[in-house]
């Protein structure tokens, strides 16, 4: 059995959401997105996955708060399994979303090149109304935690979307 989510590289935009472990932050803004992009007919412009910087997780379902809090808002996560971001990736990537500055610092140091480098940006740094940096990582704490992540998750990618979505369909990556 294959964990392994193939990146779309014919899609003029390609998005990998990281986290932790893959298990609580990423696959939510991953699933989020993803129907943020299918909702707006970009399923073809857009590539969307999610990893976690450790390999604590690989080949796990995501954490049981995260499905019920996405079942909750109508996404399903159930397809879900963890997986570890491997720097090789970059080079096929335009966008690295973390969700906390040590995530990012971590993926910043994995980035072979400066340019790649600048492919690393926080979630809510694309929220201009939130004013937190990292989204709180839910999983030493309890459902309603997982609820107000998820809320936060949708209104920073919604952000993201709207930011991306004009390029997109003029054609430009």
């Amino acid at each position: 059995m294959s964990f392994d989510r193939p990146l779309d590289e014919s899609a003029l935009f390609r998005i990998c959401f990281v986290c932790t472990g893959n298990i609580c932050r990423s696959p939510m803004a991953e699933v989020v997105f993803r129907d943020l992009v299918t909702r707006a007919g970009c399923d073809h412009l857009i590539s969307v996955t999610s990893a976690g910087t450790g390999d604590w997780h690989v080949g796990e379902r995501s954490d049981r708060r995260t499905l019920d809090a996405l079942a909750a808002h109508g996404f399903d996560g159930s397809a879900h399994r963890a997986r570890q971001f491997d720097p090789d990736w970059f080079e096929h990537l335009d966008l690295v979303v973390a969700f906390d500055r040590s995530q990012a610092r971590i993926l910043g140091n994995w980035a072979p090149t400066p340019a790649d480098r600048s492919k690393v940006h926080l979630l809510l740094s694309f929220d201009p109304e939130e004013q937190l940096l990292d989204v709180p990582d839910p999983y030493y704490s309890d459902a309603a935690l997982f609820d107000r992540v998820l809320r936060m998750i949708h209104q920073a990618s919604a952000a993201l979307f709207r930011q991306i979505e004009p390029a997109l369909r003029r054609g430009v990556s």
